[in-house]
């Protein structure tokens, strides 16, 4: 069987590693799955997701010189993601602009107002920052000092290290 890249195969996991799984699929063929390719989310430790003998799916992202296959299940579902969302992504503009030419008519007139800024009183709004970024500062400031004294502690006091 002829490997090419970005085929879609399905095997067996016939054995993990720190990083990554090896899959077995079909005429002694065998790729390895990277643990940053198994999963969108950060993955510690391999054996929470995957196992010897489980059957996976993956697309074949790499086939080196040597032989050596490399798998992606996160790219396969990646794929299988957009094809399943791009019909409905693209009926969403068609709507969307037919929405757009009538938006103007329908859409409120707000004043914004967050935190109390206001188009019309702009002072009041930089006056707020500037308190909440001095605040920051200030425990930002009372939090480091507390962090140095206590590693210095740790370190032995002042000054250099000693051999």
């Amino acid at each position: 069987m002829a490997v090419e890249v970005g085929s879609k195969i399905k095997g067996k996991v016939s054995g993990i590693t720190n990083f990554g799984a090896f899959v077995d699929f079909g005429d002694h063929e065998t790729g390895l799955v990277h643990i940053s390719q198994v999963s969108d989310r950060f993955i510690k430790d391999i054996h929470d997701v995957l196992s010897v003998g489980d059957e996976v799916e993956a697309k074949v992202i790499k086939v080196g010189d040597d032989g050596k296959i490399a798998l992606s299940m996160k790219q396969l579902h990646d794929d299988e993601h957009e094809n399943r969302h791009e019909h409905s992504h693209r009926d969403f503009h068609d709507h969307r602009e037919h929405d757009h030419q009538n938006f103007e008519h329908r859409r409120p007139h707000y004043h914004h107002e967050r935190r109390g800024y206001s188009a019309l009183n702009g002072d009041r709004g930089n006056e707020h920052f500037n308190d909440m970024l001095a605040n920051y500062m200030k425990e930002s400031e009372s939090r480091l000092s507390t962090l140095k004294r206590q590693t210095d502690g740790k370190r032995g006091g002042r000054g250099g290290r000693r051999s």
